[in-house]
């Protein structure tokens, strides 16, 4: 089972991708902080200070600019999560992130999977009013 998400960024692909992997730029949409550059068979921790939460996650692939590859939990027990980008003109780039893991046979399947769509569209929403209009106060926003 997988979750699908996709959002157009008036951005190009090289400026998505670095606000994924360098540890400077992802607390102004999604983490309030990751502990070093993503690269390739790194773990890497993140912070989420508004809700006191820390994880790591394990880099298993980096496409410059066009591919990142991720496991939650660097303990190998995670959903794998792949970052797509394809850059239509310099312009503009269409962002696809796919989760995979999730368990068909889990009672709360459907439940897990709500939640992670909403997840994902709202880091991707962040995403797009930080690159787009420099709005970074949008993260961690969200209440449940």
């Amino acid at each position: 089972m997988n979750n699908l998400t996709k959002f157009k960024i008036l951005k190009p692909a090289n400026e998505i991708f670095e606000a994924f992997v360098d540890p400077s730029k992802i607390g102004n949409f999604w983490f309030s902080s990751s502990s070093e550059r993503w690269v390739q068979g790194k773990t890497i921790t993140f912070r989420y200070d508004e809700y006191d939460a820390q994880g790591d996650i394990e880099v298993l692939e980096i496409e410059i600019n066009k591919k990142i590859v991720f496991q939650w939990d660097a303990n190998r027990e995670g959903n794998i999560v792949t970052i797509s980008l394809q850059e239509l003109d310099n312009t503009t780039t269409i962002i696809e992130v796919n989760e995979e893991g999730f368990k068909e046979e889990d009672a709360e399947l459907i439940t897990q999977l709500l939640d992670n769509k909403e997840g994902w569209v709202y880091m991707l929403t962040c995403l797009k009013g930080y690159l787009e209009n420099g709005i970074n106060n949008l993260r961690a926003g969200i209440v449940k």
